[in-house]
């Protein structure tokens, strides 16, 4: 084991771009540590939280009730988020190694993962003291390992489906629908998925040995995982998988194949460009943007129209800053992609990649707000979809309308250059749409349904991404050389 942690560290410390990749870590360390900090909060103020929320209802029914929702959820980021072990198997096949030792590697490994640390410090503070005071020591700890059961669960079941079927944003999107209508069967009283939760989870309350099901459960699916490991560790395998496999030095893209790679190429042109970088930066500064506009009168009274513009703000920001000048970023050189074979339908799943891997980085810094009150995070997720659905959208189709050039060399603060109508009449569309989609279920008295269309509004849009992505390259393809044509006054 040690031997193949020393081949992993070598590999990291010899890669082409070492700075980048250390960055790059940094940056998701501080993610991790920041989510893990709001974890840690929310642990040890279970109690208060719940009682605050819910302050007829019983916070043990409550907590167990959340439980089920928790880890579908869960299960949801994992298969978007969640890396597999990173291990180069090839080179050691033909030497001396047991297939066990490999394969043992690649299982221990596969739990290092902040998805597994999260849920601990998350449960276990409210578990060591509410049910432990009720319960007795012994069926917490019997809660806990169910909950640590379910953790390891989840995990392998997790790299064993990303292994053998997929790794589909598509499929996200549908567990995201029925997640959603899990909640909507919940809240009409139909189905109750928080009675099944709290059923089970009181049960364990009740007979702690019950906790040993979610460990066969957990034991099973490790030792399915490991199987397929075992079938699998061929060069014939691995062949087939590394001809659609390109290499960027942000390992994260890879999964995106020439996708990843363009969006990769114009990661590094954002970081090393002054004015992409200040419109970076500039986007995080605008996460406070909310203590402006958040007003405790108005969450209280539901008076989300007053809310909406900044939520949209915030979410999208990084849409806003950079795609109100999208392809003049490549002006420089856009000459040189026309020229050269690059896939064009590529090119602008690259840009609606980014915006959707920044947008959902943003939205999750923005999850602060919901210590102010839940009913932002429900604002924000609705601003979200809609961003990631047709803010992207509309920010593409104005961008082909765009032949200004710009100087990356010079910063974003008072700079217009490359400023022009095309950017002030973007923006009309791109912010006025919420409001006429939300304002009349507002003035009908139907606030969070407001919401809710506006996010079934997105998801509608964002399922039609390849629709866009096909309509929008045949317009880029049209227009390119008046763009070029631009872009070398």
């Amino acid at each position: 084991m040690l031997t193949f942690l020393n081949h992993q560290l070598i590999s990291f410390r010899r890669s082409q771009n070492q700075a980048g990749n250390i960055i790059a870590r940094i940056v998701m360390l501080l993610f991790v540590l920041y989510f893990l900090a709001m974890a840690i909060g929310a642990g040890f103020f279970m109690n208060k939280l719940i009682h605050s929320f819910f302050p007829d209802r019983n916070a043990v029914d409550v907590f167990n009730g959340f439980i089920l929702y928790y880890f579908l959820a869960d299960f949801l980021m994992r298969v978007q988020f969640q890396e597999l072990p990173v291990l180069s198997i090839a080179p050691y096949l033909h030497l001396n190694i047991t297939r066990k030792k490999i394969i043992g590697f690649l299982n221990i490994t596969g739990l290092f993962s902040a998805f597994n640390v999260f849920p601990i410090f998350l449960f276990l503070p409210f578990i060591s003291t509410t049910i432990a005071g009720i319960y007795g020591s012994f069926a917490a700890c019997m809660f806990a390992f169910a909950i640590l059961s379910l953790i390891v669960f989840n995990n392998y079941l997790v790299l064993y489906l990303k292994r053998k079927w997929f790794s589909n944003f598509t499929f996200i999107l549908v567990g995201i629908l029925v997640l959603a209508a899990l909640a909507t069967l919940d809240y009409f009283k139909i189905i109750s998925t928080a009675d099944i939760s709290m059923a089970v989870f009181n049960g364990i309350n009740q007979k702690p040995l019950l906790a040993f099901v979610f460990t066969l459960m957990a034991l099973a699916i490790f030792l399915v995982n490991t199987k397929y490991l075992k079938q699998n560790l061929y060069l014939e395998e691995l062949s087939t998988k590394k001809e659609s496999k390109t290499s960027t030095d942000y390992p994260f893209l890879n999964r995106f194949g020439k996708v990843g790679e363009l969006a990769a190429l114009e990661l590094k042109l954002i970081l090393r460009h002054k004015r992409s970088r200040s419109s970076l930066y500039m986007g995080f500064l605008f996460l406070a943007y909310g203590f402006i506009f958040y007003k405790e009168p108005l969450i209280a009274n539901n008076k989300f129209g007053s809310l909406l513009f900044a939520a949209i703000f915030m979410t999208g920001i990084s849409i806003i800053m950079y795609g109100q000048f999208m392809f003049a970023w490549q002006s420089a050189h856009f000459d040189g992609l026309l020229a050269n074979k690059v896939d064009l339908k590529n090119f602008i799943k690259a840009k609606f990649l980014l915006f959707t891997i920044s947008c959902t980085l943003i939205t999750l810094l923005a999850t602060f707000y919901g210590f102010v009150s839940w009913k932002l995070l429900m604002l924000h997720i609705a601003a979200y979809l809609y961003n990631i659905g047709f803010g992207t959208v509309i920010v593409l189709w104005f961008a082909t309308k765009n032949y200004k050039r710009l100087d990356l060399s010079k910063g974003a603060s008072f700079n217009w250059q490359g400023t022009g109508a095309v950017q002030w009449i973007m923006s009309l569309p791109l912010i006025v749409l919420p409001f006429v989609i939300y304002l009349p279920f507002d003035i009908m008295g139907k606030p969070f349904i407001g919401l809710l269309a506006l996010s079934i509004f997105g998801l509608i849009t964002l399922l039609m991404r390849n629709f866009w992505v096909n309509q929008l390259t045949k317009l880029f393809i049209k227009k390119r050389y008046r763009i070029a044509e631009g872009f070398r006054e």
